[in-house]
C-alpha cells in the first residue's frame, strides 16, 4: 500500500529535539505552522517520508490548492499515562477531486527545522470523492485513547 498510516521518523527524532509546538498558543518554538495536504492513490507517503512535496498530491483546481489548508491545533493535554494532541476538522468547500490520504507537516522555519518537515501521514482506507460539494476531513476527539498523535507509555 503506499500510503501507511504513521508518524514520520523524522517527526519523532525532531519533536525530541524540540522542534515542533503543538500549544494551541504558539509557544516555543514561536509559530509552529501546522498543514495538511492531500494525495492521490500514486502516493507514497510512510514513516520515511521526511518533508512535503506536490508529487502525487492532489492537484490544484476543483477547490483545492496544492499545499493544503492550515491546521488548528487544539491543544496539548495529559491523563495518567498518555500524552496527546489534535487538530480541528478542515473542509474544502465547492469541491470535485479524490484523495487517497493526507500528509500533515510543519510549514514553520524555525532553526534545525527540515523544511515543511513531516508529521505524519494517513491512509484513507480507499479512493474518496467528492463532486461539487464539501469534502472534510473530521479529526477524532482530542482524549487519551483518539487524537490523532498519542505519546503513550
Amino acid at each position: 500500500m503506499p500510503i501507511t498510516s504513521c508518524l514520520t521518523n523524522t517527526f519523532k527524532e525532531e519533536l525530541l529535539q524540540g522542534h515542533h509546538s503543538f500549544n494551541a498558543s504558539g509557544d516555543t518554538p514561536a509559530g509552529s505552522a501546522f498543514k495538511i495536504a492531500l494525495y492521490t492513490s500514486s502516493a507514497t507517503l510512510d514513516t520515511t517520508t521526511t518533508a512535503y512535496t506536490a508529487t502525487n498530491e492532489v492537484a490544484s483546481g476543483g477547490g483545492y490548492t496544492t499545499a493544503g489548508e492550515d491546521l488548528t491545533n487544539t491543544g496539548v493535554a495529559k491523563s495518567t499515562v498518555t500524552s496527546y494532541t489534535d487538530f480541528s476538522d478542515v473542509s474544502w468547500t465547492s469541491a470535485s477531486f479524490t484523495a487517497r490520504g493526507c500528509l500533515i507537516y510543519n510549514s514553520s522555519t524555525i532553526t534545525g527545522l527540515t523544511t515543511n518537515a513531516t508529521v505524519c501521514a494517513i491512509d484513507f482506507g480507499g479512493d474518496k470523492t467528492v463532486s461539487s460539494g464539501t469534502f472534510t476531513i473530521q479529526f477524532p476527539t482530542n482524549d487519551s485513547s483518539d487524537a490523532i498523535i498519542r505519546i503513550t507509555s
